[in-house]
Order: C-alpha cells, then sequence, then structure tokens
C-alpha cells in the first residue's frame, strides 16, 4: 500500500524474464534469489513464478520483483499480463540452441509494442557448457552484438551453474533504473510516484502467482 506524507521507504522495480521454454530462465532466477543451482529447475514454468530480494543501489533501498514466465508458446497469451507495467526485461537464449534467441526478436516486438518504457536486456544462459566445449555455441556474439546496438541494451552472458555474471545482471538493472527515476520518476495507474513506498518490505508468503496452479 502507498501512503502520502511519509518519508520514502525504497524502490520497487518489476523486472520480468522471457524466452523461449527451457531456455534456462527459472535456474537463472533462482541462482539469484537463492545462491543455488539445481537440476530440479528446468522443468516447465506454468504460467510464471515470482520472487522479490532486496539490495542497495546508488544510495537507494531497492526492492527488484521478478517475474519468471512460461516459455511455452500454450503461455504465450497470458505473458502480457507478467510483463504488464515492467520497468526492465530480461530476453534469456540459450547459448547452444540458436532457435531461442530467434524467439528473442518475437519478445522484443511484444514488448516494443506493449511497453515501450520497458528496459531490455539480452542474456545469453547456460555459458558452463561453452566453457565445457566452445563448439557448443549456436549464437553468435556479432549477432547478439547487433541486437543489442539496435536496443541500445547490455549483454550478459551467464551461468546458473557457476553464478557467472548473474549477479552483475540484475545489479545494473536496479542501478539503471536508480539513475534513470531521477529524470523520469515513474507514476502508478493513480499517478502518484511509483517511487514512494511506505509499508516494510517483507517477502511474499505465496511465491506462485499462477491462475492455473
Amino acid at each position: 500500500m502507498m501512503r502520502r506524507g511519509k518519508p520514502v521507504d525504497h524502490v520497487d522495480i518489476k523486472v520480468v524474464l522471457l524466452g523461449k521454454a527451457f531456455a534456462g530462465k527459472t535456474c537463472l532466477v533462482q541462482r539469484y534469489i537463492n545462491q543455488t543451482y539445481s537440476d530440479t529447475a528446468y522443468s516447465n514454468t506454468i504460467g510464471a513464478a515470482f520472487a522479490s530480494k532486496k539490495l542497495n543501489s546508488k544510495g537507494r533501498n531497492v526492492v527488484l520483483n521478478v517475474w519468471d514466465t512460461a516459455g511455452s508458446e500454450r503461455y504465450q497469451s497470458m505473458s502480457k499480463i507478467y510483463y504488464r507495467g515492467a520497468r526492465a526485461a530480461i530476453l534469456c537464449y540459450d547459448l547452444t540452441d540458436k532457435s531461442s534467441f530467434e524467439k528473442v526478436r518475437f519478445w522484443v516486438s511484444e514488448l516494443q509494442t506493449n511497453e515501450e518504457h520497458c528496459r531490455m536486456y539480452l542474456c545469453g544462459t547456460k555459458k558452463d557448457l561453452l566453457d565445457e566445449d566452445a563448439e557448443s555455441r549456436a549464437v553468435s556474439l556479432s549477432v547478439v552484438e547487433s541486437l543489442a546496438q539496435d536496443l541500445q541494451s547490455d549483454i550478459y552472458e551467464t551461468s546458473s551453474v557457476t553464478g557467472e555474471t548473474v549477479d552483475d545482471m540484475f545489479n545494473k538493472i536496479a542501478e539503471d533504473y536508480v539513475i534513470n527515476m531521477k529524470n523520469n520518476p515513474p507514476k502508478t495507474e493513480n499517478g502518484f510516484d511509483e517511487s514512494v513506498i511506505l509499508d516494510e518490505y517483507s517477502p511474499p508468503t505465496q511465491r506462485w502467482k499462477c491462475p492455473q496452479c
């Protein structure tokens, strides 16, 4: 709940992960939130899963509200529910699966049409597989850089197994948002400054937010 006339407590940022099924989105969230990795995270997400993490960025208390969406096409129409109002989108693709990067272009189009103020970050997953076998790379860095230039987006090649660059990516999302909101304070549907979140933060007790679960 938001109230007026009290000191600012923290800044909420809605972050959504989009990408093809089995592109490693759930493992990525698990690594960031819990600093762990499990093969069981490779099960297919139904609808979307939700998790939050509190951090400090540029002197501001920030809460990243992370939505891990289903990648299966049968749930694709539901994704708009979860990325509506997102301020950052992590577009995930499997570095060993070319088709997963081709799917990224679909999500770019969706966000540009429906969430023009959402900043996009390109995230190649499963880098540990490339470290084991460089020839397993199926997505050329030069191709990704071309898209990133068009989007003015950052590129991260991550590993949920080792944790490589995972924290760096989420920290950069928080930093970019805090810097940008100084010039363009985000507004809620009621017209209030979205940065004025006054209630003490507590993690949600119900992590799964899928109406079909």
